[in-house]
């Protein structure tokens, strides 16, 4: 043992707190952020999941819907298939009346759950709502533009439910 008395400096024992409280305080920032995109990605799922529920809501009822649209098909196809002499007759008008008023109430039902038909002739071709099945010499239509329409396309609210099937000017030859 020396006989020299020890020293006692603020410095020499301030140092090693002073990088304690250093790294302290680093973990400490760490573990904030951490928790913050912690944060950030529980609110990102829970808003993933309530658009998800919400979408689930809106389009739960598409393949329902796609299969009605067949009856709607067969019900305008026979409403078409009458010949005017049925029409004129007496012992046919209610029968008419009937599968009409029938085709009404579909159409409106189909509304009221935001099934929207697709508007075709006469426009151009969108392959996203469109799907051209001929193609039509014409003088009259530009190519491109839709100059029949073989089966209606409907919407479901901003979704397609099913694509129009058309046919398509072009150019004579």
């Amino acid at each position: 043992m020396s006989n020299e008395p020890e020293i006692d400096t603020p410095e020499m024992e301030s140092a090693p707190e002073e990088d304690v409280f250093a790294t302290l305080n680093d973990q400490i920032a760490a573990l904030q952020q951490d928790i913050l995109y912690a944060q950030a990605e529980t609110q990102n799922v829970r808003r993933r999941a309530e658009k998800e529920v919400a979408d689930a809501h809106v389009y739960a009822v598409t393949k329902f819907a796609r299969d009605i649209l067949s009856i709607g098909d067969n019900l305008t196809r026979a409403l078409a298939a009458i010949p005017a002499t049925a029409r004129g007759d007496d012992g046919m008008k209610g029968l008419i009346a009937g599968l009409e008023a029938t085709e009404r109430e579909l159409m409106a039902v189909f509304e009221r759950h935001g099934i929207t038909r697709i508007a075709a002739v006469g426009l151009p071709l969108d392959p996203n709502q469109h799907q051209a099945m001929v193609e039509i010499p014409s003088a009259d239509a530009e190519p491109g533009t839709i100059v029949m329409e073989m089966q209606p396309g409907y919407m479901l609210k901003d979704r397609l439910l099913r694509a129009a099937m058309v046919g398509v000017a072009k150019a004579e030859e």
